[in-house]
């Protein structure tokens, strides 16, 4: 355990931080989830609804630097793909 007080204040930032990037990532992943459940049951209308959703949390997480830019682009892009894919 840390004994100086700067060092003691650096771990509580640390746990509150860590603590809201895992809400902010799991937020990602069940928006994300939502997506490809409505891609599984084949309805176009309520994937692309739900991907209109998502994109907005998605660069959020990038902004705040939770995700990696690159990472996010390419996950929105395969499920936009995906999503186009059901429409034909």
């Amino acid at each position: 355990m840390a004994n100086i007080a700067s060092a003691q204040k650096r771990i509580r930032q640390t746990i509150v931080r860590t603590a809201r990037n895992k809400a902010r990532r799991s937020r990602v992943h069940t928006f994300v989830r939502k997506v490809e459940e409505a891609i599984i049951a084949g309805n176009h209308e309520a994937a692309r609804i739900a991907l209109r959703e998502a994109q907005p949390e998605m660069q959020r997480a990038v902004t705040k630097g939770v995700l990696k830019a690159n990472t996010i682009s390419r996950k929105i892009s395969r499920l936009s793909a995906r999503v186009k894919s059901l429409g034909v």
